[in-house]
């Protein structure tokens, strides 16, 4: 039985990482897996020490980190408690799974790119975060890879779901206020849904969670986006084509970045190469068409 901890059980990813194992363990009980699952009440990742102490204490052999600071906007007002969240809770994490001979799986984030390319990223490509939350992740990558754990980080892009704040659940409640809506159709990239990550994550630990003796081999980081690519605009016309039960379908009218200000710039490009994920692991997650309509076949969003 593998033990895994758990941070960030009620968001996106954390919360469809759950279900996803609640699921496993209800078709084989001995299924292999033992969760420990961490809210914020189950520790306060802004304190490194007490994230340490809890990786010491249940003495996991997989640690799994879904817990971020995502509020892009308001990181640039708050820099020092987004680093606190997304690079030194991550660091501590790090520093405790060495120590105690676990693996970790992280995600990070598109963010740590500038936009400018015009092909899609690499692992290896210059990194160059516009702001506080990019730099913020790309830090905790950085303090992960000088830890010298056994460490899968994947970086992941345009994370949306059934549950917490994102993109899709915005558009579906916007669209029974407004007749129009303005959304930026000159930034690209490639909407994920938070169950295709889990089901990813799932897939690398199902292949190597029991084989410590494989984890030097596939440490490192590796791009874990959907398929495809399209704007917000597009992403929020495929939103109103697919989903069932509206009232009403706004009319959706194209903006430019410089007509839609936010404190914290974005990548214009956000498109990521996934193909050393499929080389190493055979894996693959759905084209974000595809996922979309699942995604919306699954439920109305929960509030």
């Amino acid at each position: 039985m593998i033990r895994v901890l758990l941070f960030g059980r009620n968001g996106q990813v954390g919360g469809e990482l759950v279900r996803q194992f609640e699921q496993r363990a209800s078709r084989a009980p001995q299924g292999g897996y033992e969760l420990i699952a961490l809210d914020r009440a189950g520790c306060d990742l802004s304190d490194a020490d007490a994230v340490h102490a809890v990786i010491a204490r249940t003495r996991p052999q997989v640690v799994v980190n879904a817990a971020a600071w995502t509020a892009v906007d308001r990181a640039e007002a708050e820099p020092g408690a987004c680093q606190r969240i997304n690079a030194d809770a991550p660091a501590a994490m790090a520093a405790a799974a060495r120590d105690g001979g676990a693996l970790l799986l992280h995600y990070s984030t598109d963010y740590v790119f500038d936009g400018r390319a015009r092909r899609p990223y690499r692992e290896d490509d210059p990194v160059a975060p516009l702001g506080a939350y990019g730099r913020s992740k790309l830090d905790g990558e950085r303090a992960i890879a000088a830890s010298g754990c056994a460490a899968i980080v994947l970086r992941t892009s345009w994370v949306y779901g059934l549950t917490g704040h994102n993109f899709l659940r915005t558009m579906l409640r916007l669209a029974g206020e407004r007749e129009e809506l303005g959304v930026v159709d000159d930034q690209r990239g490639s909407p994920t849904w938070s169950r295709s990550i889990a089901r990813a994550t799932l897939h690398l630990l199902d292949r190597h969670a029991h084989d410590p003796a494989s984890w030097p081999g596939v440490s490192g980081l590796y791009h874990a986006t959907a398929g495809g690519s399209t704007t917000w605009f597009g992403f929020a016309e495929a939103i109103f084509a697919q989903a069932p039960g509206l009232a009403r379908r706004p009319r959706l009218r194209p903006l430019a970045t410089a007509d839609y200000p936010v404190p914290a710039p974005r990548p214009a490009w956000s498109v990521l190469d996934c193909s050393r994920l499929q080389s190493r692991f055979a894996l693959a997650l759905p084209g974000w068409r595809d996922a979309l309509s699942e995604c919306l076949a699954a439920g109305a969003p929960e509030s």
